[in-house]
């Protein structure tokens, strides 16, 4: 029972040249925004660590906090299998306690943490889940186990290996039913083939929060790359019936990721925000229209959607996208259901 982390090799390269020819100028400045999914790691020619999240959050952004998740970064060299990934929240604490120094800005990166546990591993990783709170500071909000799986690989945008059906798992649900009482989310990540199972999973844990990644995963790669209306239809029909279920919200992006098919990666200029708008406008006004704003919140998923577009760039179409809902509903959007879901700037250390 191992985690098979998201691998650079799967996704776009990061091409710092080509993503210098597309220059805005930052809409807002003054909007404030908590970018509710990134990663940080140091893989073979794909280096993405604290200094390198911060040029992207300085970028002219008002980014005020950032939400850490787990990508298989630091985990532990030895020791049980189970508790080797509590490297990575150590790892993420100590980012967020150089963060919290103010001496690199104002922005509170990896103000909160989600790490990987292994649910497979039933009650017993309730021993993993007590080492990771005690490892984050007081900034653990959450535990991320990827189900991403398709029969197909040509329609895999994930280099993560997980069973099928893992949501549904007995075993897993047992290690499931450990987040509530401490307190902690689940994070889930899968394709839009497999978004009933989550319906399954969060009716049968109504007191779990659950916040699906990338909303929802719509494959534009592989069987479906030439079938993108077919896809939007059926994956529409799911996210409004995942929406009946209260415990859930939605993360807003994503849409850099190869999975989405979008191929803007391929010009020879990046896309400027009005385009980058218009393709992702539809996803992002189903979510909101079936979720609500106060389930919904906007995340970069940097680097991975780095090898499409840069981060200021990203940051523009989501708010070029959203110009039509009130201020309310954009505060919720950019910030607030960030903050409530993952208890931003609430110290929890025991």
């Amino acid at each position: 029972m191992t985690n098979n982390p998201e691998n650079s090799n799967v996704h776009l390269a990061v091409r710092p040249q080509w993503l210098a020819l597309r220059q805005e100028e930052i809409l807002e400045p003054e909007l404030p925004i908590i970018d509710a999914h990134h990663h940080l790691w140091d893989k073979p020619g794909n280096q993405y660590l604290f200094q390198d999240l911060l040029a992207d959050t300085g970028s002219g952004h008002n980014i005020q906090a950032t939400v850490f998740m787990e990508c298989g970064s630091m985990y532990r060299q030895s020791g049980d299998p189970m508790l080797r990934p509590v490297g990575e929240t150590e790892f993420a604490a100590g980012v967020a306690a150089m963060s919290a120094s103010g001496q690199y800005g104002s922005s509170r990166i990896c103000a909160a943490i989600v790490g990987y546990a292994d649910l497979q591993y039933g009650h017993r990783v309730d021993e993993a889940l007590h080492a990771h709170l005690a490892a984050a500071g007081g900034r653990l909000r959450g535990i991320r186990n990827i189900s991403a799986w398709h029969s197909d690989p040509k329609a895999r945008g994930s280099m993560a290996n997980p069973p099928s059906g893992l949501l549904l798992d007995k075993s897993f649900q047992e290690g499931f039913s450990r987040l509530a009482p401490h307190g902690l989310v689940f994070d889930a990540w899968m394709y839009h083939t497999q978004l009933d199972e989550l319906a399954a999973l969060a009716a049968l844990f109504p007191e779990t929060t659950i916040v699906l990644n990338h909303v929802g995963g719509p494959i534009g790669i592989g069987p479906y790359a030439d079938r993108r209306d077919e896809v939007f239809n059926t994956w529409r029909a799911s996210i409004q019936r995942l929406s009946a279920l209260p415990n859930i919200a939605i993360k807003l992006g994503g849409f850099g990721m190869r999975l989405f098919g979008f191929g803007f990666h391929e010009d020879e200029i990046p896309a400027p925000s009005s385009v980058l708008a218009q393709a992702w406008r539809p996803y992002i006004e189903t979510c909101v229209e079936a979720f609500g704003p106060d389930r919904c919140m906007f995340e970069s998923n940097f680097p991975v959607d780095k090898g499409m577009h840069g981060y200021a760039v990203a940051w523009n179409a989501f708010k070029r996208a959203t110009t039509g809902y009130s201020a309310g509903e954009r505060s919720d959007l950019f910030h607030d259901t960030a903050a409530r879901v993952y208890r931003v700037g609430h110290d929890t250390s025991p």
